[in-house]
């Protein structure tokens, strides 16, 4: 944990301000202390690096699993391709320079793969998870001097209200118990005239016919490390399925549909070993998830403007999402 850090974080019970039990004199960077809080009654640890603000297992378990297994996968630097940056600056319709020496969270940052873009952008970014994705995050990207990696809790942010520039939800908020509070966390974060962007999976008929929602109410309760062995197993025979149905005219993409298996096959210029990692990976992300919470354009709208948003966007740019400004000061 970076010394500087330490002005932004807040005790997610009280609110009160934190500081390190063992003061080091000339210290940049805490490896493993405890963070204390004003009236000495909460204590959290810092440990390898991390400030931990939430107990060791919790309903993301299979989240902390899969970005530990794959922990370099999806993050361009390792893939070779601009797949992660893409969907980034298409989702928040951001500007790189807008980024530049600026706050940034990234709420529910897995590995990294998002992180790393705001980071090459020049942000300084916190990266915040609920699970044990955060050391996958850390190991990924500690040679940023820029990150800052925080285990914590959505629903109980350990952080300053306006402390952030810009706050990003990219591929979390639907996994999450209750996605309307989720979502509510997040535009205090933002200092007056900052920027949020989050996404959604697409609540709409043809997403609820997804092959997926007739294995879930299986798969998500079945051991993780069982449900992940069998999908090593059998992920590259669906894939081969997918792709061959995926050839025949005019009905492929619909057929594909039935397998249920992630095929990036045409959407992503992949190599032959990669279109089978990112396709266990994401089955895995589709199947293993507690939660999968579909979201309505018309509810995401509402949830921003009931959080008193400004200059409000909601399209479908690689995910449902949504974009907002909090406004400069409040309307009379």
């Amino acid at each position: 944990m970076k010394i500087e850090l330490l002005g932004l974080l807040r005790c997610p019970l009280t609110g009160q301000a934190l500081h390190l039990e063992t003061v080091i004199k000339d210290s940049l960077e805490i490896y493993d202390d405890v963070l204390v809080s004003e009236d000495g009654n909460q204590r959290y640890s810092v440990h390898k690096g991390i400030p931990r603000f939430v107990e060791d297992s919790n309903y993301a378990d299979n989240f902390g699993m899969q970005w530990n297994h794959f922990r370099r996968t999806q993050l361009d630097s390792h893939s070779g391709h601009p797949i992660s940056s893409e969907r980034f600056w298409l989702a928040t319709g951001w500007k790189p320079e807008q980024l530049k020496d600026k706050w940034v969270l990234d709420a529910g940052c897995g590995a990294g793969r998002f992180a790393e873009v705001a980071l090459i952008a020049g942000a300084k970014v916190v990266a915040l998870d609920y699970s044990s994705a955060v050391d996958a995050c850390y190991e990924n990207l500690k040679q940023h001097p820029n990150l800052h990696v925080v285990q914590g809790d959505i629903y109980h942010l350990p952080f300053a209200v306006e402390s952030f520039s810009f706050v990003y939800s990219l591929g979390v908020l639907q996994h999450t118990p209750d996605v309307e509070n989720a979502f509510a966390s997040l535009p205090p974060m933002l200092k007056k005239g900052g920027a949020l962007c989050a996404d959604f999976y697409w609540k709409r008929f043809r997403t609820m016919l997804h092959t997926k929602y007739l294995l879930r109410p299986i798969t998500k309760r079945m051991d993780q490390s069982l449900l992940f062995t069998i999908l090593k197993k059998i992920t590259p025979y669906l894939l081969l399925v997918s792709q061959t149905l995926g050839r025949v005219p005019f009905f492929g993409p619909g057929l594909k549909r039935i397998i249920p298996v992630a095929d990036y096959t045409g959407r992503y210029a992949l190599n032959a070993e990669q279109m089978r990692e990112w396709a266990l990976l994401d089955t895995f992300d589709m199947l293993a998830p507690t939660y999968d919470n579909p979201q309505k354009s018309s509810t995401i709208r509402l949830w921003f403007q009931k959080a008193g948003m400004g200059d409000i966007q909601i399209g479908h740019w690689g995910h449902l999402a949504g974009r907002g400004v909090k406004p400069l000061s409040k309307a009379n």
